[in-house]
């Protein structure tokens, strides 16, 4: 590559310990694609935004002490784990309140006006996961899922719970961990033993999700990239993990296996009606070899599965960043 094209840099917005973006810079760098890592969550502590607006575009720069970026240099962007804006001491709440939403509309709106590729934008990630709209956008693109109750009536709960013909199963609705007294506690998804437990009156003080036990055989991972698709079964020799893999990792086996056509082509519909150009989906396969969609995680892990299986999921996603808008 020569002339300006070669200048464009892939911005890489993500926090500092975020390993998983590591190898997707390695990558990039590799094929001498000229990269930028950076955390907004140091706006605007340490980070400063000059830009105006042009005839068309923003133009301007994006900058900390050490690195900076020119907004008309930036070819592709790859959104993974930014961490919050970090606010001067001493604000009182209002003012912090207000600084953080000036900071996110004014710092994080430049940034989403920039008309390139993204992996993801936020606007569909944010979207994505939401698991009612996952759900209903999973059957609309022909991928099997379970029956499914969101509640916060406790007898809905047990009169439906009742009526499945097997175990039922309770999930959080937006993740696994869940921060109280500053201790972080994670949240897995558990097997509902006494139906009659659904009763207790605490229920009613938020949504609850609960679905149907699929017979399961294993579980598998599939991480979608462009056209690209990595699906690894994912089997468990403990009875936690057997409910909630992520419970457990140290108990599973891995095998890299292809999905059904019906699959793939139901992921690809579904991530083309979010507009998503990378998701990590999860699914439940039967003794029967059914595939039971459960979610698509628009920013979903994929490292470990890279490492352990030896799939070039890290260059696929550079491969994309390098094409971006040269």
């Amino acid at each position: 590559m020569t002339g300006h094209a070669a200048r464009k840099a892939v911005l890489v917005l993500t926090n500092t310990e975020d390993g998983t973006a590591d190898p997707v810079i390695h990558h990039l760098q590799e094929r001498e694609v000229p990269v930028v890592r950076m955390d907004p969550g140091d706006f605007p502590a340490t980070m400063k935004i000059e830009a105006s607006l042009g005839s068309e575009a923003w133009t301007g720069s994006i900058h900390d002490t050490f690195r900076g970026v020119d907004l008309a240099s930036v070819r592709s962007v790859y959104y993974r784990r930014p961490s919050q804006f970090t606010l001067t001491d001493g604000m009182s709440g209002p003012e912090q309140r207000w600084a953080y939403r000036e900071a996110r509309m004014g710092f994080g709106g430049v940034l989403l006006a920039l008309d390139r590729p993204w992996i993801n934008r936020p606007a569909a990630m944010s979207a994505a996961e939401y698991k009612p709209v996952q759900l209903t956008t999973a059957v609309r693109s022909g991928l099997a899922v379970p029956r499914t109750l969101i509640t916060n009536v406790p007898e809905n709960a047990v009169d439906w719970a009742t009526a499945q013909p097997g175990p039922v199963i309770y999930k959080p609705l937006g993740g696994a961990f869940h921060v109280e007294e500053s201790k972080t506690h994670i949240v897995y998804a558990n097997q509902i033993e006494d139906l009659e437990t659904l009763r207790d009156p605490s229920l009613s003080l938020t949504a609850h999700c609960f679905q149907q036990w699929v017979d399961k055989d294993h579980e598998a991972r599939v991480i979608i990239v462009g056209s690209d698709v990595f699906a690894v079964a994912i089997r468990t020799a403990s009875e936690a993990a057997y409910i909630d893999w992520r419970s457990d990792y140290a108990s599973h086996e891995y095998e890299v296996v292809e999905p059904p056509p019906e699959v793939r082509e139901g992921l690809r519909r579904y991530m083309d009606d979010f507009g998503l150009t990378y998701g990590a989906a999860d699914f439940v396969i039967s003794p029967d070899g059914t595939w039971t969609f459960l979610e698509v995680n628009p920013n979903g892990e994929w490292g470990w599965l890279a490492e352990d299986c030896d799939l070039p999921i890290g260059e696929s996603i550079a491969a994309l960043l390098e094409k971006g808008s040269r």
